[in-house]
């Protein structure tokens, strides 16, 4: 158990702080929404109803479909586009999907190496971009739903004030669907953009997000 817990630590820490912002997020929720249903006179609900309510799903998926966007951009971005400087980079000389030898496919494979690896064909197309395809799938799986979500507690309010609903297309063509949207979207551009930059100068000692400390500047796509 305790080779476990220290091989599995990071994946284990991020669950856990997971867990329980999700926890905190659904009491917080809960008790704003029911807060705001009391001020115009409609009944409280329960935790139970609360979190399967559209207006908790809506809240969960704009937040993960905006956080897999910036994966899939950046995993898609960085197999071309450089930064000089940056661990987040590749070496300058690197740029693009690079050859069998240097990712280790068919003949270049190693023993060890997963057997769709050493497969060629549709297999080895398919695994050598199944990471981008799995964030790419969650990423649009997780918008859908906080579009269809949106859309429910969209209609909720507009018949609690007595306004017209609208159509799902018609909601996906809103302001305030969009306005949801972007506000996630530019704060994960902001995050990733920045940190590649802020990674040329700064240095966290020991971690592999960032270059040895007494590696120069101008030193690209090296990690600790």
């Amino acid at each position: 158990m305790r080779r476990f817990l220290r091989e599995n630590s990071l994946s284990i820490f991020f669950g856990l702080l997971f867990l329980g912002a999700l926890i905190g997020q659904s009491i917080a929720g809960h008790a704003s929404y029911n807060s705001d249903q009391i001020a115009h006179g409609q009944p409280a609900i329960s935790l139970g109803r609360y979190l399967t309510s559209s207006s908790f799903g809506r809240a969960v998926l704009e937040n993960w479909q905006s956080e897999y966007l910036q994966f899939m951009l950046f995993m898609l971005a960085t197999v071309w586009l450089l930064q000089k400087g940056s661990p987040e980079s590749k070496p300058l000389d690197k740029p693009g999907r690079e050859s069998e030898k240097d990712q280790k496919l068919g003949a270049h494979a190693l023993q060890s190496s997963p057997g769709w690896a050493r497969a060629g064909g549709l297999r080895t197309a398919v695994y050598s971009n199944s990471l981008l395809i799995l964030m790419t799938l969650i990423f649009f799986g997780s918008w859908a739903g906080q579009s269809v979500t949106g859309w429910t507690d969209y209609n909720d309010t507009q018949r609690e004030h007595h306004e017209a609903t609208v159509s799902w297309s018609g909601y996906l063509g809103s302001a305030s669907f969009w306005e949801s949207t972007l506000q996630n979207w530019q704060s994960e551009f902001l995050a990733i953009g920045s940190f590649s930059v802020f990674a040329i100068y700064l240095r966290q000692r020991g971690s592999p997000e960032s270059k040895p400390v007494g590696v120069p500047h101008e030193s690209t796509g090296i990690e600790g």
